[in-house]
């Protein structure tokens, strides 16, 4: 049987392994190793970039409400960049004719094609093209209105909101295109082509040399949950926003694998809006910070998996409620699971409803030892069953009870006074969303202070070595990595001010053990 110490060490010794492997798989996916023989321009083997040609290029876009297309019929052209020059940056929007295949949750596709200028596309035999649907099917947000009067944030509902049910996906249309042409003059050896790229490559014989055509590229992780808009059934037009950079290859083949691992999850399960969640990661972050946030978040899932471990191992071992408050551990439990409930109702990201689930599971666990509590079956029908205190649990008690006395006279007035304006001037989407949502605001606005019993506790007991500190240490450095994370991760804004009360409340214990 390994120690604890030793346990810990292996856990640190696997997390250390796994971010010197991520490393070399990154290492491996930015750097391609260059042909060898790339110096001698008529050596076999090696495969050249057309684009080192310079040829006149033409980008045309076009949209069609079927997936693959052999002729120019039944198409329509959105976009035609004529000179088209693949250094400069553009960005041009369009109004797109919405088809009524399309306008009856139908799907409509853009195809886009890099082809020699003054040609069109389909009498090119070196076009290169790509396909990419314009829509998406997801749920629609549910209306929120007000509760006492039924009155909608819009002033109108729209009738076929009243004839589609909530949980029936709609079709969506994304009013962003984001496109790439990997730009530098890279030569392949033709025996390692990279197999991320080489789906992305397409190659023709130019005399006794292979050359590669210029690698388009759609960056799908710039589609984000926020862009879209519902197609109706009236609609016959859309804003298209068609946006173009020049991409290096180590960048193109980390985006193709970022894509990869978006998908791999929509496959796994993940709805549209969780995948969006890591989408804004890799988009919306600085690519220096996205690799600093990779190394914080190793580090949060380490410090997680200590904090939980070194948690349960002290309340397992837990036989004494001595300088303990018991009103702090419930209120702990209680606000764990409203947390929790709210950020399910929010549809927040998996990464941030997963620990906190978790985290409710565990608190619901201390709770039970805290009132030593034992559950009996009956039947079908548990029996609960409390142990009795001793002494000195009794004085802990006591002192407990006062200060949560006090505590009430200021709280409950707050909470009950929160909960009424929110009614009268907030909108929700029920009558549960409104309680979920008032609950957590006392949770959020002044859930420290249901962690004053326990202060209390410690100031009267002038000791605080009854604490879990090896957990309370993990929950500091992750307290602080929080504090990084709220904003990166869309979360409500209620629970990225929490990550920054969290670090008030670790302030205090740290000094009251100094």
């Amino acid at each position: 049987m390994l120690s604890r110490s030793s346990f810990t060490s292996l856990v640190v010794g696997v997390f250390a392994v796994y971010v010197a492997h991520t490393c070399w798989v990154m290492y491996g996916i930015v750097y391609t190793r260059p042909c060898p023989a790339a110096a001698d321009s008529a050596a076999g083997g090696c495969v050249w970039p057309y684009l080192a040609r310079r040829p006149k290029l033409q980008l045309s876009v076009y949209t069609t409400t079927r997936s693959s297309i052999g002729a120019e019929s039944n198409i329509d052209l959105v976009l035609n960049v004529e000179d088209f020059d693949i250094e400069s940056k553009f960005e041009r929007t369009v109004n797109v004719s919405v088809p009524k295949k399309t306008r009856n949750n139908g799907t409509l596709y853009a195809f886009v094609f890099l082809h020699h200028a003054g040609i069109l596309p389909w009498h090119d035999g070196k076009q290169v093209h790509i396909v990419s649907p314009l829509t998406t099917y997801m749920v629609p947000k549910p209306e929120e209105i007000n509760l006492l009067t039924g009155e909608s944030a819009t002033q109108q509902i729209e009738a076929e909101k009243q004839t589609n049910a909530l949980d029936e996906p709609v079709s969506h249309w994304r009013s962003r295109l984001t496109l790439n042409v990997m730009v530098e003059d890279f030569v392949f050896d033709g025996s390692s082509l990279p197999a991320d790229v080489h789906r992305y490559m397409k190659m023709v014989q130019l005399g006794k040399t292979v050359h590669y055509l210029p690698i388009l590229f759609i960056d799908q992780l710039s589609n984000r949950v926020k862009d879209l808009m519902v197609i109706n059934r009236s609609t016959t037009e859309l804003p298209l926003t068609v946006s173009y950079d020049k991409i290096s290859l180590g960048k193109l083949r980390f985006w193709i694998h970022m894509q990869d691992a978006v998908y791999s999850l929509q496959q796994f399960g993940f709805s549209e809006k969780d995948a969006d969640e890591v989408k804004g990661i890799f988009v919306d972050t600085n690519l220096y910070f996205l690799a600093l946030t990779f190394f914080v978040a190793a580090f949060h899932l380490l410090f997680d998996f200590l904090a939980f471990k070194n948690d349960i191992s002290f309340w397992k071992k837990k036989r004494s409620m001595i300088g303990m408050s018991t009103k702090a551990v419930l209120w702990r439990c209680f606000s764990t699971v409203v947390i929790f409930l709210f950020l399910l109702d929010e549809q927040t990201s998996l990464l941030v409803l997963i620990p906190a689930g978790v985290g409710a599971v565990i608190e619901l666990w201390k709770v039970k030892k805290a009132l030593k509590m034992t559950i009996r079956w009956q039947g079908l029908r548990p029996k609960f069953q409390f142990g009795a205190y001793n002494d000195s649990e009794k004085k802990t008690e006591e002192y407990d009870a006062q200060a949560m006395k006090y505590l009430s006279y200021l709280l409950y007035p707050l909470c009950i006074g929160g909960a009424g304006y929110s009614l009268l001037n907030v909108k929700y989407k029920s009558w549960y969303s409104w309680l979920i949502n008032s609950f957590v605001n006392g949770v959020y606005a002044f859930g420290f202070l249901f962690m004053l019993p326990q202060l209390f506790v410690n100031y009267k007991m002038k000791s605080v070595a009854h604490l879990p500190w090896k957990a309370f240490t993990y929950k500091a450095f992750n307290t602080f990595i929080d504090d990084i994370f709220a904003f990166i991760i869309t979360m409500p804004t209620s629970h990225r001010l929490a990550c920054f009360r969290d670090d008030v409340v670790f302030l205090v214990y740290l000094y009251q053990r100094w």
